[in-house]
Parts: C-alpha cells; sequence; structure tokens
C-alpha cells in the first residue's frame, strides 16, 4: 500500500464542518478504503471539512506526490553520467509529473467552482501522466523501471482514484 504524506498547512479552500464519521462514509466509497482513512485522518484539517473539502485534502496530497516525484526524477537526472536514453526518458518522466501536478492543481479550482465534470477530467489526466512514464521506459528495453519510481507511480494512481470516489458522491 503507497504512503501518504501528510498536507498539514491549514487550507483556506476547505470547506468547515464537523461530522466525525464523514470520513468512514466518504473514503468507503472509494477504490482503497484504507488508504483514503490514511491519509485523511492524518491531515488535521480533515475532522472539520465538507466531503467537497475532503477532496481539497486529497487533491493537496496528490500535489505534494507529483511534485516529489518530478523532483526525484530531476535529482536522478543529476546523478546520471552519459546514459543519453536514460537522460532522455527521466527528463520526459519529470515533465509528466510535473503536468500531473498543473493537473491536479485545475481540479482544485475546479472543485471550488462545483464543476466536477472538469475536476473528474483533470484528475483521470494526473492519474494517467504516470503511465506515460512508465511507457517511455518501456521504449527503450535496456532501461529497467525503478522499483522507488514504481512505488511513487503506486501511490499519485491510488490518490487520484480516491478523488474521483469522492467526486463520484458529490454528484455531477
Amino acid at each position: 500500500m503507497p504512503a501518504c504524506k501528510e498536507q498539514a498547512i491549514p487550507d483556506p479552500r476547505v470547506p468547515r464542518i464537523t461530522d466525525d464519521n464523514l470520513i468512514q462514509k466518504t473514503c468507503k466509497s472509494t477504490k482503497y478504503y484504507e488508504f483514503c482513512l490514511s491519509c485523511l485522518k492524518s491531515n488535521p484539517n480533515s475532522p472539520n471539512a465538507d466531503t467537497k473539502g475532503l477532496a481539497v485534502i486529497m487533491v493537496g496530497i496528490g500535489m505534494a506526490n507529483a511534485t516529489a516525484t518530478s523532483s526525484y526524477l530531476s535529482s536522478q537526472l543529476l546523478g546520471t553520467t552519459n546514459a543519453t536514453n536514460t537522460k532522455k526518458v527521466l527528463k520526459e518522466c519529470a515533465d509528466k509529473y510535473t503536468y500531473a501536478g498543473d493537473a491536479l492543481q485545475a481540479s482544485v479550482q475546479d472543485l471550488v467552482a462545483e464543476s466536477y465534470d472538469y475536476a473528474y477530467m483533470h484528475i483521470t489526466a494526473a492519474a494517467d501522466y504516470p503511465n506515460a512514464c512508465h511507457n517511455a521506459f518501456k521504449r527503450y528495453p535496456g532501461l529497467a523501471y525503478p522499483l522507488e519510481l514504481a512505488r511513487r507511480e503506486d501511490g499519485l494512481k491510488h490518490i487520484c482514484y480516491v478523488v474521483l470516489g469522492i467526486i463520484d458522491i458529490l454528484g455531477w
């Protein structure tokens, strides 16, 4: 199960409401109940958030994942010597994770505006960018897909699927 990074900074976009069972109810509607619960319970904003706020919190966690993965890939580029194909693929992957972060950022604006169809589209795109990275490695048979990158990919996809489940209950 991927790890969930906590987004501890209070977010003014997270609407406030108090319902102790809302996190459990919301997470039950997602594909990854335990993961959702772990992420949301580790965030200090969650207990007072409404359903849309919980989606925004999860998107924030996804943005942190995408940014950290892009930074990780960029740091791997620095450690790569003369392997041209490796550099190409790492750069492409870093870009894809940056795009994923951008798509997640756009989804926050969509959620706030209650444009759930657009939010869904942006989250789906963010979940798909890691596939493009994985496919880039497949284009070069000699390059192995790093285990750390597979772990990060899995984490971002889990986060995105949780957000999509939350959007489903928001209705659109």
